[in-house]
């Protein structure tokens, strides 16, 4: 039986950047993925400061925008999943969910030129993802994978890839992404793996000494 591609490979086969973060979580490949469906992305904010600051340094140009022109910012949601972000419009945080395989993995994608200010977004949807090739932009993909291993555990991973359009984009894109964005994005990864791997030992735990007992 052939292995499909991941929807990273599919939708992201060249790329410029990379970074992953994984873990190996103590639970059993569904339990982590449920968890990871479950994750709220606001309380990996609370819990890691530097998160949360990081997400509010990157708003701040919008804010600031909005206010100029009068106009009243939305405020943040109280809980945020990923399935949510993608029904969010993209100037809030939105992203576009490329596919989804049952207790294996998750992606999101987004085009935009992430090393402006205040990001212009392009329209893209999942279908047109991976042959956009308009110049001057860059093409992002999160990847939330669960893997099983020997003995009931779980291989959980994060990863990021982006793409450039055009060598314009490209270096503007590098220029970004040294001068601090993806110690960033390996930080918010981070703490999302965090979180999920402590919840879904807690549970494998309760259930073990549930079924000891």
């Amino acid at each position: 039986m052939t292995t499909p591609p991941s929807l990273m490979d599919d939708y992201l086969p060249t790329f410029d950047v990379s970074d992953s973060v994984a873990a190996i979580v103590n639970a059993d490949p569904a339990t982590t993925w449920s968890y990871l469906m479950d994750a709220d992305l606001m309380e990996v904010g609370r819990r890691r400061p530097l998160v949360g600051t990081l997400n509010l340094l990157r708003a701040l140009p919008a804010v600031f925008g909005q206010l100029l022109r009068g106009e009243v910012p939305a405020r943040p949601p109280v809980r945020l999943l990923f399935r949510d972000l993608a029904h969010l419009p993209q100037a809030s945080g939105g992203w576009i969910l490329l596919g989804e395989r049952e207790r294996d993995e998750i992606a999101f994608g987004l085009v935009g030129r992430f090393w402006r200010p205040v990001i212009p977004f392009a329209p893209v949807h999942r279908d047109d993802f991976r042959d956009f090739s308009l110049p001057g932009y860059a093409k992002t993909i999160y990847s939330l994978r669960v893997h099983p291993l020997f003995g009931g555990r779980t291989l959980l991973t994060a990863t990021m890839r982006t793409a450039t359009t055009d060598a314009s984009a490209r270096r503007w894109f590098r220029r970004y992404w040294t001068f601090g964005v993806g110690s960033g994005a390996h930080v918010l990864a981070q703490g999302v793996i965090d979180l999920v791997k402590e919840a879904a030992e807690q549970r494998q735990q309760q259930t073990s000494l549930f079924a000891d007992a």
